[in-house]
């Protein structure tokens, strides 16, 4: 025990220890709410430093030797004895997920957690936005001599990029994402999406074309007006549909234009609905929208995109269903090395393909010639066609079947966060035979083939919903050295 409470003297203060996961999230949202109440007040008061006061909550486990061998579950196992910690944020958003992590960590070992006040500081733009809006160099001085700002010494990725090793004296990670690489990563999604952390759901489908947003906003709003699974759709802008309202209603005034990556949210009570994000196109659009996603822990993503095809049997609305990847997007190329194989989750290409032989109506050989299952290969150059003379080995070489600009970018950041992911490809060009994308053939193309497409990728969402999401997180998605945290 003594062991025990110095350990915990190391990273904060007032440790509770529970054997109830309901009573330790309790505490985390009472402590996290206490800083966050001090730092609203003391920025609207203009009264003393809280710097030292207003701290991020706190979550430690310990496992002593000999404590049970792994266990069946992918995740929440403790793969060595000794001291497990993370800072933690946003209870109003990870409250359920926490509850989950905790409760199954009590039954595997029998052995209570402690909650307490951590020695991290909580920013406070991160609880109070406009405090940092429109400040002069003199009032950032001020602000800075009273709270605490964002500390990128201490938000980074080397947890999840397997770069943290184990030192002697302090604890472990418990989770892949501390609690200020949390607020940075939720402070840039509504950024981007032009909604709320809030609204995002657990299944997240991931486009490059404004088309499938056009559809997916139809299907939603039909879903919600009709009642049953899903209560809510929401638009950028936190624009909220609901089936009582009749209209979109919302809290403030909605910016004119779109976001960079605007987001629609068709949601469920519990949070296992479905997100559609508009990424346009490109490796580096498809990484950064990742990178922020990964910290709402959700249980899959899929892209629903176009793609080249490249072998002459394929036609134009023919399916891809990516079962590897050439990564030449570049943009992971310091986070997740080109050697290091991006696998398939065998669960999603299953549900993946099931799907589309339900909604296309095709069986066996025939769903063969339309679906066809292999390698895509990423670039990061919009006009590779013009390099074909340097990338014909590399196509060729690698079985390649289709060309694309994300994919791969959004499958190899869903193995370095550990979320399970999937690639569903339309082919809409085949510049290798000639087929280009001209105007007049997409048209035709596109309104032959989104709805289909989309309702794969609608459908898939719902199957694997279904079938448990449990069994969605893999084993090969962990390493040998790994937080207990999914």
């Amino acid at each position: 025990m003594t062991d025990t409470l110095h350990s915990l003297a190391s990273v904060g203060t007032d440790f509770v220890a529970f054997d109830d996961a309901s009573e330790a999230v309790a505490r985390i949202e009472a402590l996290y709410d206490e800083s966050a109440r001090l730092l609203r007040e003391a920025f609207r008061d203009g009264s003393g430093d809280v710097a030292d006061r207003a701290m991020y909550p706190y979550l430690a486990f310990f496992v002593a030797k000999g404590a049970p061998p792994e266990t069946r579950p992918p995740f929440d196992v403790v793969l060595e004895p000794g001291f497990y910690g993370t800072t933690l944020t946003r209870p109003a958003l990870f409250r359920d997920y926490w509850r989950e992590q905790i409760d199954i960590l009590l039954r595997h070992y029998n052995r209570p957690v402690y909650v307490g006040r951590s020695r991290r500081p909580v920013p406070l733009p991160y609880v109070l936005e406009e405090a940092v809006s429109g400040l002069t160099e003199a009032d950032l001085r001020q602000i800075q001599e009273r709270f605490a700002l964002p500390d990128l010494h201490a938000t980074d990725d080397s947890i999840a990029n397997c770069q943290y090793l184990p030192t002697e004296g302090q604890p472990r990670p418990l989770a892949l994402f501390t609690a200020e690489r949390t607020d940075y990563s939720l402070a840039r999604l509504h950024h981007y999406t032009g909604t709320s952390p809030g609204h995002f759901q657990r299944f997240i489908l991931l486009t490059n074309y404004q088309r499938y947003v056009d559809a997916f906003r139809d299907f939603g709003l039909a879903e919600v007006a009709k009642g049953g699974d899903y209560s809510a759709f929401v638009e950028p802008g936190d624009c909220v549909w609901t089936a009582g309202s009749g209209e979109c209603v919302v809290d403030r005034p909605v910016p004119s234009g779109l976001p960079q990556m605007p987001a629609w949210h068709l949601q469920r009570p519990d949070g296992d609905g479905i997100t559609l994000v508009n990424i346009g196109v490109g490796p580096a659009n498809a990484k950064t929208i990742t990178d922020h996603m990964a910290v709402l822990r959700p249980h899959c993503w899929l892209m629903v995109g176009h793609c080249a095809g490249l072998r002459r049997t394929q036609m134009l609305g023919d399916y891809v269903l990516a079962h590897g990847y050439v990564r030449q997007d570049h943009v992971l190329d310091d986070d997740l090395p080109v050697w290091v194989p991006v696998p398939p989750i065998a669960e999603v290409q299953v549900a993946l393909q099931s799907v589309a032989a339900e909604v296309t109506g095709l069986k066996d050989a025939e769903l063969k010639t339309r679906l066809r299952t292999g390698t895509v290969m990423t670039t990061d150059n919009r006009n590779w066609e013009l390099r074909l003379r340097e990338m014909f080995t590399d196509i060729n070489m690698s079985r390649a079947i289709a060309v694309d600009m994300e994919s791969a970018t959004i499958a190899a950041n869903g193995f370095r966060f550990r979320v399970p992911y999937g690639t569903l490809l339309c082919v809409s060009d085949k510049p290798l035979h000639g087929e280009l994308k001209l105007r007049g053939m997409a048209n035709a193309f596109y309104r032959e083939r989104i709805s289909q497409h989309l309702t794969v990728g609608i459908e898939t969402m719902r199957l694997l919903r279904r079938q448990g999401v449990a069994r969605l997180h893999s084993r090969k998605l962990r390493g040998f050295d790994e937080p207990p945290f999914r």
